[in-house]
């Protein structure tokens, strides 16, 4: 999939521009959706890489999927834009973004919902997920981002 241009991950709810460093729509950094026009393709797939990553963890937190295929149907047959070449977790998470208050049945959508979570409905999983992904975006900007670099040359 590396000749698959990266498509913006912004989803028209930018907070960065009233002054988060981390936006709570998409999740990129501040520096990130400022300069993502400027970004070779190796940059944004770095961006790329890391979102989807962190997003698939936080949906495997509380969701298994048990039948990709399946999955993988239903987003086709719903028109449900999803990116093959991220996993089965992220795509379950654009499922529940297009329509988690019409799913009554997780399996016919190939995936169930972790017991701990069961009796969460769906919309309301869909944003606890969601703000795990925020707050983990978070955590790495400040950690990675806002930090000294306790690596470089001279640091004590």
């Amino acid at each position: 999939m590396l000749d698959v241009p990266v498509k913006t991950p912004c989803i028209g709810v930018c907070s960065t521009g009233i002054g988060d460093s981390v936006c709570r729509g998409c999740k990129r950094f501040c520096h990130e959706v400022i300069d993502w026009n400027s970004y070779t393709e190796l940059q944004k797939r770095a961006v790329d890489g890391r979102l989807s990553s962190f997003l698939s963890q936080c949906v495997s937190n509380k969701l298994r999927v048990r039948d990709t295929a399946l999955l993988q149907w239903q987003l086709n047959v719903q028109k449900i834009r999803f990116e093959p070449w991220h996993d089965e977790y992220c795509w379950v998470f654009s499922l529940l973004k297009a329509g988690a208050g019409q799913i009554s049945d997780t399996r016919r959508y190939g995936f169930e919902v972790d017991l701990r979570y069961r009796d969460m409905p769906l919309p309301a999983l869909r944003e606890a997920i969601d703000s795990e992904f925020y707050v983990l975006s978070e955590a790495h900007y400040e950690r990675y981002m806002m930090s000294p670099d306790l690596f470089r040359d001279g640091a004590q």
